[in-house]
């Protein structure tokens, strides 16, 4: 089974506190867009907010089912621990709700590129990665998570026999590779934007 687990607790700090998930692109929400992208590559949607009242900003949603993070003030590694333990699949892909491109295909691809391996993520280079856009074995990343020796993903990596799935691999299927467009900052939804053409 095959879950996919969206990290929606952040604060939001660079874009003034604003819910980036209910930020609208192309007609729909990020969330709504996510969730579209995923259904179809995955048995099951979790969604990891900050606590239970920020699950019910959730609640209109079909199809998913909303955690809140166990371990508060963790960030991320926070996210994944209570992603991981709600979630049902043996393979899980994890992304955060900034990322409004996701590409089923893309997500088909990681899954199969896992194999053997605890992971299989998305690489631009020996040191820039794509944690939060990648495929995990549960069974490993929980073991890894219930006694994490940082907050770190890049330490979380390390930990983990990963497979590297260069992103030029990715171009065939996605030319742009804007399935990792992720927006951290106002400016960066306005050039995601289509220009008016009025």
């Amino acid at each position: 089974m095959r879950s996919a687990i969206v990290l929606v607790g952040g604060e939001g700090r660079r874009v003034n506190g604003m819910e980036k998930y209910f930020f609208t692109y192309l007609g729909k929400t990020f969330i709504e867009r996510l969730i579209d992208s995923l259904q179809p590559a995955v048995d099951e949607i979790v969604l990891v907010a900050k606590s239970e009242e920020h699950c019910e900003r959730f609640s209109h949603l079909a199809g998913v089912r909303c955690v809140h993070d166990i371990r508060k003030g963790t960030g991320p590694i926070g996210g994944l621990h209570a992603g991981v333990a709600a979630s049902r699949g043996d393979q899980l892909f994890v992304c955060a709700c900034d990322m409004p491109c996701i590409d089923t295909r893309v997500v088909l691809t990681l899954f199969d590129a896992l194999g053997a391996y605890d992971a299989a993520i998305p690489s631009w280079d020996p040191e820039m990665l794509e944690p939060l856009h990648a495929v995990y074995r549960k069974e490993a990343l929980q073991r890894y998570l219930d006694n994490p020796p940082s907050l770190s993903l890049r330490s979380m990596i390390r930990g983990l026999n990963v497979v590297y799935v260069p992103v030029e691999k990715l171009r065939a299927i996605d030319p742009d590779l804007s399935t990792f467009t992720n927006i951290n900052k106002i400016e960066d939804l306005e050039n995601l934007l289509p220009e008016d053409p009025s």
